[in-house]
């Protein structure tokens, strides 16, 4: 047979991968509803890999580069900060060491104010612009207590809100109910009020990753939050999971807690959910039951780094299902297919498996015709 076409015969059959694989994977593709396309490339482009740990956080637009770029400032604006000319609704006071918030002159939409040194927020410092779009404190000092009044409520337009790697203790508020993308990681967060949240009918986003939260902090806590379609709570101190999620959520981030188990049907009522991580965790065989995570719209599923000996089953339109670093000791071809035939088998394009309990000689012979669309397997 010529070299060419035994190449092509082997390159179609499902590719074994041996060896620990790198802890930063490659890219890979989900098919998505229409209507979560606008959201993935606008607002979490990117985060649809196996990811790393540094947490994610949504592009800001192109005029982000503008601070190293620009010319000189318009007329109206801070004498310490700059207002690019080819952007004169944004104005940039970034690594100045600011202790406290500049005059911030009226007509401005978008306000970047990270790397300083500011500690508090006095009430009136945005009188002079209600109509602010966004506002980006990251890597501040700002404290809750020096958070004065109603300062955020005032803005009505304000559509997103970014205080990561602060020194909060809770999460802000009040808010507006115009916030699409609140963003508070990195901080001290071990308390959120009944009522803060409560009537942000467009919130779609929210950042709470790398805080001290508890499972009794968060019941209920998001109910009504009808339009949230991403809630990262990775690395905090969860125990178990939280109660009350809204339904319409497409991405949910457990990953980096200390969850021993999941209730019954606790995802059922989920019916968009399409990329789930449990990853780091605790969980074992009896914490997780047998059809819990049987839900036809998840596209991607991460249970890495936990105790498992055996693999959970999972439905047959998941794409890409990550187990490595487990105690897995055996390969159920049911885990992936109740049955198997022509028009019945698993759509798993990616499966981790290295750092288990498994060889290939463990494989059945069926897991070939099963996992039929697979482009890698990692085992080993």
């Amino acid at each position: 047979m010529p070299r060419s076409k035994l190449w092509s015969l082997q390159v179609e059959k499902p590719f074994i991968r041996r060896g620990i694989a790198k802890e930063a994977e490659t890219t890979h593709t989900a098919k998505m509803h229409l209507k979560s396309l606008l959201f993935f490339f606008i607002l979490i482009s990117g985060i649809f890999c196996q990811y790393d740990y540094d947490g994610y956080y949504p592009s800001e637009p192109d005029y982000g580069y503008a601070h190293s770029m620009f010319g000189p400032s318009t007329a109206v604006c801070a004498p310490e900060c700059t207002c690019p000319i080819s952007y004169p609704s944004a104005m940039y006071c970034d690594n100045l060491k600011l202790k406290s918030l500049p005059i911030v002159p009226s007509g401005i939409k978008y306000l970047y104010l990270r790397n300083n040194m500011i500690e508090g927020i006095e009430n009136n410092a945005f009188d002079n612009v209600t109509d602010l779009e966004w506002l980006i404190l990251d890597n501040n000092h700002l404290e809750n207590s020096k958070i004065k009044g109603k300062v955020f409520a005032k803005l009505k337009n304000l559509k997103k809100l970014h205080i990561n790697y602060n020194n909060l203790t809770e999460v802000v508020g009040p808010l507006p109910n115009s916030l699409d993308d609140l963003q508070l990681t990195n901080n001290k967060i071990i308390k959120i009020n009944s009522n803060t949240l409560e009537g942000l009918v467009n919130l779609t986003v929210i950042h709470l990753q790398h805080n001290q939260l508890t499972e009794d902090t968060l019941s209920g806590v998001f109910k009504g939050l009808n339009s949230l379609l991403y809630l990262d709570l990775s690395f905090n101190k969860l125990s178990k999971l939280p109660r009350g999620l809204p339904p319409n959520l497409l991405m949910l981030y457990f990953d980096n807690n200390q969850i021993t188990n999941i209730p019954d049907e606790y995802f059922q009522g989920f019916k968009a959910l399409q990329y789930l991580r449990l990853s780091h965790n605790k969980l074992t065989d009896s914490g997780i039951p047998g059809n819990v995570f049987n839900i036809s719209s998840l596209v991607e599923l991460d249970l890495s780094y936990n105790q498992l000996k055996s693999i959970p089953t999972v439905n047959e339109h998941l794409e890409n299902y990550y187990l490595q670093v487990n105690q897995i000791n055996k390969f159920p071809v049911s885990s992936f297919c109740k049955v198997v035939g022509a028009l019945a088998y698993s759509r798993v394009r990616h499966l981790r498996l290295d750092a288990n309990n498994l060889t290939r000689s463990d494989l059945p012979q069926e897991m070939y015709n099963c996992l039929r669309m697979a482009a890698d397997i990692a085992l080993e």
